[in-house]
C-alpha cells in the first residue's frame, strides 16, 4: 500500500470510494474545490496496481470574522470525508491517511487544531478517532445529517499552546455569564 498526496488524476478514483462506503456523497466538482484550493491537504492510499483504495478529503476552515472586540478564530483543518474501501480495512490506512493530512495542515497551514463530524452511530470511526488518534467530542450538531441523525462534532489539537489559550478564553466568558466551569481531571481543559 502506497500513502501518496491526491493530484487532479484521482478525483474520480476517490469518488468512487467515497460512494461504495458513504451515505454522505459529493460531486465530482467538490473533490476539484478541495484539490485546487488546499492541494497539500488530501492523500489517497492506492495498492499495488495503483488502484485507489482509501482517500482523505482535507481544508482548512475559513470561519467568518469574528464580531466587534472578539478574537479572531483559530487557524484548524477540518477532515471533510475519508473512506477505505471495506476489502482493504483494518490495514491502519485510514489512520495513515489521518496522521498526513494533520501534519499537512500545521505544517503547511499552521493549524492549532483538527475537526471533523462523525456520525454518533459510527462507533468504529468514532474509535479510531478517540482512542486511536486522540480527538475529543468537541459538541454535538442535532440533525446534522441529511436523514436527521446527530453528529458528533470533534476536535484533535495540534498546539497545546493554543488549545490552553482557547479554554482559558471559554472559561472567562462562562464565568462573564456568572457559569461554573467543571475541569477535566485536573489538566486544566474545560470539560
Amino acid at each position: 500500500m502506497n500513502i501518496r498526496p491526491a493530484h487532479p488524476s484521482d478525483l474520480t478514483g476517490m469518488q468512487h470510494a467515497n460512494l461504495m462506503n458513504l451515505p454522505e456523497n459529493y460531486q465530482l466538482k467538490y473533490y476539484l474545490y478541495h484539490a485546487l484550493t488546499w492541494p497539500q491537504l488530501s492523500y489517497v492510499a492506492e495498492d499495488h496496481k495503483g488502484r485507489i483504495v482509501g482517500y482523505i478529503l482535507g481544508k482548512m476552515d475559513d470561519d467568518n470574522p469574528p464580531p466587534s472586540g472578539e478574537p479572531e478564530p483559530l487557524p484548524h483543518g477540518h477532515v471533510t470525508s475519508i473512506s477505505v474501501l471495506r476489502s482493504y480495512r483494518r490495514l491502519g490506512l485510514a489512520q495513515k491517511l489521518m496522521v498526513q493530512s494533520q501534519e499537512a495542515m500545521r505544517k503547511t497551514h499552521g493549524a492549532a487544531y483538527v475537526s471533523l463530524h462523525v456520525r454518533k452511530t459510527n462507533r468504529a470511526a468514532i474509535g479510531l478517532y478517540r482512542d486511536t488518534l486522540g480527538f475529543e467530542v468537541w459538541e454535538v450538531e442535532r440533525g446534522y445529517y441529511a436523514d436527521g441523525e446527530d453528529a458528533l462534532g470533534m476536535r484533535l489539537w495540534l498546539d497545546e499552546n493554543a488549545r490552553a489559550a482557547e479554554a482559558a478564553e471559554r472559561d472567562r466568558k462562562a464565568a462573564a455569564r456568572g457559569e461554573v466551569v467543571p475541569r477535566d481531571k485536573g489538566k486544566g481543559k474545560a470539560a
